[in-house]
């Protein structure tokens, strides 16, 4: 067998750390899910409500995860075998690392294929396909992008091939590298159309839809709602945090790290919004449109305002940053494991990980084209592959790994060890403690409960 290395590379310092495990957090939901579903949820009692999940629920799990990470030094499932092993637990206790692996391998399996059309978009965009275009016109575009399997594999290719390109250089001169440019070229391309969304929209209305606290919309709904987004959108239970955790290095605080990266993730969603927003409702449009509000109604928009096509091709520039910065993180962890299971090289690892991405991808891009042998029965219901793998993951897979690792943490790991590690107070500690024991896996799965219909609120 290959002698396989126990420790890997470590972050070059605390910001390469915060940036890469920010671009692992933001990404296409942060642009369009979190404005949206905050307007739609009691707008400023909604972030009330977000910001107490983030702080009850995704900062301890993130904080959990990142010290298995740090603990473990390798990939998920193999670090949680090393705890497991340490704190004399069942090895069983790993197959949650596992299948937080598994989960982020199939989720970038198409969410490659959303980044491919934001690709797509950036070039459309700046050839000025959409000025002065009729909202037929950009139906069209969208449904001939959307339906055809050769042009969906090209931009797939496209992106899984410069994600393999900058893994398999390793984590300074690779992951670290890009991330050092592409996330503050991400804030800035986001300011930017903030500030021109300001100017040019309608930034009042704006502000009126996302902050003014309306409790009458607040529901139990909401709450679960706000719960659920708190846990997904911090990338947990993917297997990204342990293995950025990982390459922590010894000196980083983790809870300061942990609370930062919850911080800035909020704040993209919240500015992605002040950018959106502005010229949703200055031009007439429907903000509650999910994704077609990206790739329908924004271009309509910006085919018919001041300098349209440059913000527009900015737009959606700052869109794949955000989708690459997942991407990469995403697909780390499988690449990881090859390097320590089998001794495979990094630049082999990456491509043969980015290959297994690449035949999955198949099955979500003739999903989107209407091929009717993807079509499968799951729980007496009919979908296809791309909706079975999107239920798959974020309503099992995700809200089970989070509930495990809470568990594991919590009652498994010897709390001096924990505390040592930590460094809070006596009092922060004994919360940071009961939260993972007690309040985070009760809430983790009353929302798992709640999202396969077995509560209903």
């Amino acid at each position: 067998m290959p002698q396989i290395e126990n420790t890997h590379a470590q972050w070059s310092n605390r910001l390469a750390y915060i940036l890469a495990a920010t671009g692992a957090a933001v990404g296409l939901g942060n642009i369009w899910k979190f404005p949206y579903i905050m307007g739609e949820n009691g707008g400023g009692a909604f972030v009330l409500v977000y910001l107490f999940c983030i702080a009850i629920v995704g900062i301890p799990v993130m904080i959990a995860e990142v010290y298995l990470g740090k603990t473990g030094r390798q990939s998920p499932m193999r670090a949680l075998g090393v705890v497991a092993k340490k704190y004399a637990a069942s090895a069983a206790w790993k197959y949650a690392g596992g299948m937080g692996v598994l989960a982020g391998y199939l989720i970038l399996s198409f969410y490659a294929v959303i980044a491919g059309w934001a690709c797509a978009y950036v070039i459309e965009t700046a050839q000025g396909h959409f000025i002065n275009a009729t909202p037929s016109e950009v139906k069209t575009t969208f449904e001939s992008l959307t339906s055809s399997a050769p042009q969906l594999i090209a931009w797939t290719s496209f992106m899984l091939l410069v994600t393999v390109g900058v893994v398999a250089k390793g984590l300074q001169k690779g992951l670290e590298r890009c991330v050092r440019y592409m996330m503050p070229a991400m804030f800035l391309l986001l300011i930017i159309i903030a500030g021109y969304s300001a100017n040019y929209g309608e930034f009042s209305q704006t502000i009126q839809f996302m902050f003014a606290p309306d409790f009458s919309k607040l529901t139990v709904d909401s709450v679960l709602e706000a719960l659920g987004h708190s846990f997904f959108t911090l990338s947990l239970a993917s297997g990204v945090m342990i293995m950025y955790g990982a390459y922590l290095p010894e000196n980083t605080s983790i809870v300061k790290t942990s609370i930062w990266i919850a911080l800035a993730d909020t704040m993209v969603a919240l500015i992605a919004g002040i950018a959106i927003f502005p010229i949703v409702f200055a031009n007439g449009l429907e903000p509650s449109a999910g994704p077609g509000l990206i790739f329908q109604t924004l271009p309509l928009a910006f085919g018919h305002m001041p300098a349209g096509q440059f913000i527009g091709s900015l737009f959606f520039v700052m869109l794949v940053f955000a989708a690459f910065t997942s991407a990469i993180a995403l697909i780390e962890s499988s690449v990881a494991w090859l390097v320590e299971k089998k001794g495979f090289n990094r630049m082999l690892s990456a491509a043969l990980s980015g290959f297994g991405l690449w035949l999955l991808s198949l099955l979500s891009i003739f999903s989107f084209t209407g091929a009717s042998w993807t079509e499968v029965h799951w729980f007496e219901s009919s979908m296809n592959f791309f909706e079975m793998i999107d239920y798959l993951t974020a309503k099992i897979m995700l809200p089970l790994g989070g509930f495990f690792i809470a568990l594991f943490v919590g009652w498994c790991v010897k709390q001096q060890d924990l505390a040592m590690e930590l460094k809070l107070s006596p009092f922060m500690f004994l919360v940071c403690s009961n939260l993972l024991k007690f309040i985070s896996p009760l809430i983790i799965l009353i929302v798992f409960l709640n999202l396969i219909g077995v509560l209903k609120f």
